[in-house]
């Protein structure tokens, strides 16, 4: 028997069969997709995710594989002048914008409302890597950031909460984890949150 004729009744045999032939088939797509699946879990999830953010600007984010050296994994903070560093066009000509944030989480309040959000300290040059936007105000400025102002810009949501509405509150004072901070804008709804917090439930201050 010819290699061609074989091939031949092996056709004929799946065309008499197309239950158990369909059903062999997904069984070996099935087998196939996990072990692709467990090959890519087993590189220990290092690697850079890159992604385009509502602006269409690429961000990057780095993740450490679970075998890596403590050193890597857990390596120093980095701080605001490493920060200053990257953002140098000689050192670093690759890099279009850094923008440092702290983040953490507390009470914000006004009047006798009051709510849990993230709190964000910022530099000016997160409005533009991160491509937020204010409905009224301003953003957080270097004239903020040298005076150390206390001064905040509100996520809508946080707005909403506090004062029942996203307009006309700048210049009221709000207290952050029982501290004075003057309004000086209200954010651009992004909506989402659907994998994490949203991104109008916050607060930025001066880094």
């Amino acid at each position: 028997m010819t290699i061609f004729q074989a091939f031949l009744e092996a056709i004929e045999s799946l065309a008499g069969n197309k239950l158990r032939s369909g059903l062999t088939i997904l069984g070996i797509v099935i087998g196939v997709g996990a072990v692709i699946a467990m090959l890519s879990i087993g590189r220990g999830g290092g690697g850079i995710d890159h992604r385009l953010d509502s602006g269409h600007r690429h961000q990057s984010s780095i993740r450490f594989p679970r075998g890596a050296d403590d050193s890597v994994r857990n390596p120093k903070p980095l701080t605001l002048g490493d920060a200053d560093a990257l953002a140098e066009p000689f050192a670093a000509p690759s890099v279009s914008g850094v923008a440092p944030i702290l983040q953490g989480s507390g009470e914000v309040t006004f009047g006798g409302e009051s709510t849990n959000t993230q709190i964000t300290g910022v530099t000016p040059g997160y409005a533009t890597v991160r491509n937020y936007n204010v409905t009224e105000g301003e953003f957080i400025n270097e004239g903020h950031i040298l005076g150390r102002a206390s001064v905040v810009v509100l996520g809508p949501d946080v707005a909403d909460a506090l004062f029942g509405r996203t307009e006309a509150v700048v210049g009221e004072t709000i207290r952050v984890e029982g501290q004075p901070f003057r309004v000086i804008g209200v954010l651009v709804a992004k909506g989402g949150g659907g994998f994490g917090p949203s991104e109008d439930d916050q607060i930025m201050v001066p880094l």
